[in-house]
This record gives structure tokens, C-alpha cells and sequence, in this order.
């Protein structure tokens, strides 16, 4: 049974940072690419950032490219997130993906296989 599971959410002012981290099982971590996305209250799903499992190349939505770092160990299992910076609108449920495919379209959803529950991040003004 394949399970993500995110950690490292929470309220923090703006300018401030946080570590978002996410713990697969059930599958073989290291084959897998990964990725973030994030919704914010009334807005659809829309991708953060993803990391290949193969080059380990990274992507950035253009509104986190700059704050935001992904990155894994895939000794453990984890990808993570660093956060810097933080905006009142980066305020969002966010949510960790793994893939088995290709990473052709890293930004779409469609392009991942199993999803985490979220982990909230609130920013205050």
C-alpha cells in the first residue's frame, strides 16, 4: 500500500520560513519522481515545484522559483521543501506526488500516480 505523508505545515509570519518533508512507503522511493503542489481557499490545485528520480532536476512554478527549494534522500524515503520568504499568498493546503512516468508535463497532475493527504501552511500578513 503506497502512502505519502506530509509534515512540517503550520502558521508562520510573513517573511518567515518552513520545512515541509514527506515520507513514501509502499513504493520503490528512488524510481519515483516527486513533486508539490499546493490550493489555497477557492482555487484549483496548481503545481509548486517536482524533482526528477533519475537527474534529480528540479522545477519551480515561476511565483515560488527563487523562496522555494525542493529536494530528496532518498535514503529515507523523503522529499522536501524549503519554504523561505513566505507570502500571505503562498497560504495553502500543500500537497506531496510521486510519479512512475515520464516527466515530459512535471506540472500537471495528471502525471502522478499517488497523492498525500496535505499539510497546511498559513502565512500571516
Amino acid at each position: 500500500q503506497v502512502q505519502l505523508v506530509e509534515s512540517g505545515g503550520g502558521l508562520v509570519q510573513a517573511g518567515g520560513s518552513l520545512r515541509l518533508s514527506c515520507a513514501a512507503s509502499g513504493v520503490t522511493f528512488r524510481l519515483y519522481s516527486m513533486a508539490w503542489f499546493r490550493q489555497a481557499p477557492g482555487k484549483s490545485r496548481e503545481f509548486v515545484a517536482a524533482i526528477t528520480w533519475s537527474t534529480r532536476r528540479a522545477y519551480y512554478a515561476d511565483s515560488v522559483r527563487g523562496r522555494f527549494t525542493i529536494s530528496r534522500d532518498n535514503t529515507k524515503n523523503t522529499v522536501y521543501q524549503q519554504l523561505n520568504s513566505l507570502k500571505p499568498e503562498d497560504t495553502a493546503v500543500y500537497y506531496c506526488a510521486a510519479s512512475s512516468r515520464s516527466l515530459s508535463v512535471y506540472y500537471s497532475e495528471s502525471s502522478y500516480n499517488y497523492w498525500g493527504q496535505g499539510t497546511q501552511v498559513t502565512v500571516s500578513s
